[in-house]
């Protein structure tokens, strides 16, 4: 089972999100039925997005995170609620599987130039956003420059997706660390060294508990658990949602006897009939 353990330093000064999320990047792979490089990168985007979920503070507020980019995945998406449960999609998912110079999964070079954005529903009359241009394609280091610029929040970000040779899903997860400026130089130091351990975290996970690695973060600093979120892939699609999207096409699109409509976050299909559909489209 998935889970976010959120942690504190006694001072305040340190804060901790670290999430195992294996069961839901598997479940989202299966559905989506993505071949590696996909799986990888939609796998960090979920886990980061669902750790950024439990940052929010209401019980109905939710977080989107959209890349655009120019590489053969052209763009990803995922949404979370406040407790961490999350959907999300890749735009191409027939991407061949190439290494990196490093032997990794090329994810950086699928994603290549394009944007980050950070869409925040705080229940206002306008939603939170916040956009910058990629540095990397890495996704973790997108994202910790996301929180540099567009929050202020000094962050160290690490993502992770180890994929067994079978293609499954072997381990995945992550962590955002958050630190506050006024905390002291050297403690800063010692945690971007223990950060260097845990640098594949994805590996990390497969022999150490989040409990376990969040205490060898933490090291000598005096720290709590503040709330474990248990997590799942949740998606809220429904007939009179997907129903929007049929004013958007065009009349030839709705021509058949039945119209179906599948949702790109879960592979749900909906079915209308043309009368339906045509009604909802004219009001007639």
């Amino acid at each position: 089972m998935a889970q976010i353990l959120r942690a504190l330093s006694k001072d305040k000064n340190i804060a901790i999100f670290i999430m195992e999320s294996t069961d839901i990047v598997e479940y989202a792979c299966k559905i989506h039925n993505l071949p590696p490089i996909p799986a990888a990168a939609l796998g960090r985007l979920l886990t980061a997005t669902s750790m950024m979920g439990v940052m929010l503070k209401g019980e109905n507020h939710s977080v989107s995170v959209q890349i655009s980019c120019s590489g053969v995945l052209k763009g990803l998406v995922a949404v979370s609620d406040s407790k961490g449960n999350v959907k999300g999609y890749v735009k191409n998912k027939e991407v061949l599987t190439e290494i990196d110079e490093r032997g990794k999964l090329n994810v950086k070079g699928a994603i290549g130039e394009g944007t980050l954005t950070v869409i925040k529903d705080l229940g206002l009359k306008e939603p939170y956003i916040g956009q910058i241009e990629l540095v990397s394609g890495e996704i973790a280091e997108d994202i910790t420059h996301y929180f540099a610029m567009s929050e202020q929040i000094p962050s160290a970000v690490a993502l992770g997706v180890l994929i067994d040779r079978d293609e499954s899903i072997k381990s995945a997860g992550g962590f955002i660390i958050q630190v506050l400026p006024e905390t002291d130089e050297k403690v800063i130091l010692e945690l971007e060294q223990k950060l260097k351990d845990f640098s594949n975290i994805s590996s990390v996970l497969e022999n150490k508990s989040i409990e376990e690695i969040v205490k060898e973060l933490f090291g000598n600093i005096e720290y709590e658990v503040l709330a474990k979120y248990h997590p799942v892939y949740k998606c809220d699609c429904s007939k009179e949602k997907v129903e929007s999207i049929i004013p958007l096409l065009k009349d030839e699109e709705i021509s058949n006897e039945i119209i179906e409509i599948v949702c790109t976050f879960c592979q749900k299909k909906y079915y209308f009939s043309k009368e339906e559909a045509f009604k909802i489209k004219y009001g007639e």
